[in-house]
């Protein structure tokens, strides 16, 4: 997308919420602060332990004609939360739930136990460090909903940005205490594309407003969308040298999807595909040396739809955690102790949709050229890899990163936690890179306590680290 259309796109944005006396606040006309009381969130059920921290859920209208409205769960920080920087959190698909993935299994405190009614408290949740804000988004994601059902149908990567944004504003209105606080954006997968497009639109709107409306100060990306071609190249490359497809396939792969790309692909390239798929078997691609769920009968072909689908490795890893959040989510009582408001739930919650993610509008080929932007807007740019996923694998982050021609700053090395390698790391002028050892797709639900590890040095921006430095804090 180039950057004029994204300036008119952003600046279309301020005229509309200038021209709307109602735009800092939400759809209801209380008092923020009433309205924030009113979110708060009490005990959960199956929630058998108390926490320290609060925590709230409903939501904010991003445009009152069509009545689209987001969805959102934030939770404030274990200590201090005033003095702690606030995360938002997307989750990609596109179609999948930031609640059910990056709450329920990843980086939230809440996780689901096996039998779905019960929860269990994650020992390195996010909040351990930061505020945390999930945000299912589009509309049609999780419990996001609209009026015009026609919405859900026209949903692309132009107007989620454009929505995000609008949220944000409005829910900074909501929790004024945040305002001023030091804001990040982090995700995966298809958020490769969700979080550096609503950065560079907030990076636009404070720059439109002569202000400092959103207090961004970089995100934080992992086994990301970034561009069509270098990720695909990488998957090939990955699956190849992992063993997993014959030499013929890669071969193959490289001719008939050379000028394609595993999101916009043609008719050739997609039946090639689906013969890698089958040689590699009933593995989960999402992490390639753990048990794929063996309740779900049949194997999509996930090299064409991302979509997660995988567990969580623990002591009894179980790769069927997002089963637990099905059964979890769709209890009325949960959905009222979070505040769902009955006349707009899903007749039936899910942790993807289908709708959107099969009509998505807009998706470019490429988003390097808003990382080239945004660096030199002086963003703080960190993006991690799992180094035991298929599906959007660490050389496809490393062709991506090197597309980019970025200055070497510190060099290639390995990085520690408790004395093990907990992965490795380098530098550059503008972009921190690092590998998660271990981990898959989902990198703080395969490794949790690296991933904290991770954001706490993002945070602070400092390096990942060094041997020499373990247990000297």
């Amino acid at each position: 997308m180039a950057k004029s259309g994204w300036f008119s796109h952003v600046f279309g944005i301020f005229t509309v919420l200038l021209c709307c006396s109602s735009f800092a606040t939400s759809s209801s006309t209380e008092h923020p602060s009433l309205q924030q009381r009113k979110d708060k969130v009490g005990k959960l059920p199956g929630q058998a332990f108390n926490v320290s921290f609060a925590h709230y859920s409903g939501y904010v209208t991003v445009d009152e004609n069509a009545g689209r409205t987001l969805f959102y769960w934030f939770i404030e920080a274990l200590e201090d939360p005033q003095s702690k920087p606030l995360v938002l959190w997307l989750n990609g698909g596109p179609g999948c739930s930031s609640i059910a993935y990056g709450q329920a299994e990843e980086i939230g405190p809440f996780h689901i136990n096996s039998n779905g009614k019960t929860l269990h408290l994650n020992p390195y949740s996010w909040n351990r460090a930061a505020n945390i804000l999930f945000l299912d988004t589009p509309v049609g994601v999780g419990f996001s909903y609209s009026n015009e059902e026609s919405d859900l149908l026209k949903n692309g990567d132009k107007r989620t940005a454009e929505d995000n944004l609008v949220f944000l504003l409005k829910w900074f209105e909501r929790f004024p205490q945040y305002k001023r606080t030091d804001f990040f954006i982090s995700g995966e997968s298809y958020a490769g594309h969700y979080v550096p497009q609503l950065s560079q639109a907030i990076v636009k709107y404070n720059l439109a407003t002569k202000g400092n409306a959103i207090n961004l100060k970089g995100f934080l990306v992992g086994n990301a969308v970034t561009d069509d071609f270098l990720d695909q190249l990488g998957i090939f490359e990955f699956m190849w040298s992992s063993g997993l497809i014959s030499d013929q396939t890669y071969k193959l792969l490289n001719i008939l999807c050379d000028s394609q790309s595993i999101i916009h692909t043609s008719d050739s390239c997609g039946k090639i595909l689906e013969v890698a798929d089958k040689e590699m078997g009933n593995i989960d691609p999402y992490s390639l040396y753990t048990p794929p769920c063996h309740a779900n009968v049949s194997q999509i072909n996930l090299l064409v739809r991302r979509k997660h689908r995988i567990g969580r490795l623990s002591a009894g890893y179980d790769p069927c955690t997002e089963k637990h959040s099905i059964v979890y989510f769709n209890q009325p009582k949960v959905q009222r102790a979070l505040h769902v408001d009955p006349d707009h739930k899903p007749a039936v919650w899910e942790t993807c949709s289908e709708v959107v993610n099969t009509h998505w509008k807009d998706s470019p080929i490429s988003v390097l050229n808003i990382y080239r932007e945004l660096i030199q807007a002086g963003l703080r740019i960190w993006v991690f890899s799992g180094n035991t996923d298929t599906v959007i694998p660490v050389t496809s982050t490393r062709y991506s990163i090197n597309a980019l021609n970025l200055p070497t700053v510190s060099p290639w090395r390995a990085w520690y936690d408790d004395g093990e390698v907990g992965g490795w790391t380098q530098e550059y002028d503008g972009l921190t890179f690092v590998v998660v050892r271990g981990a898959g797709h989902e990198v703080p639900l395969h490794r949790p306590k690296l991933a904290l590890t991770l954001l706490k040095a993002f945070l602070a921006g400092t390096s990942m680290p060094n041997l020499e430095l373990v247990g000297a804090s």
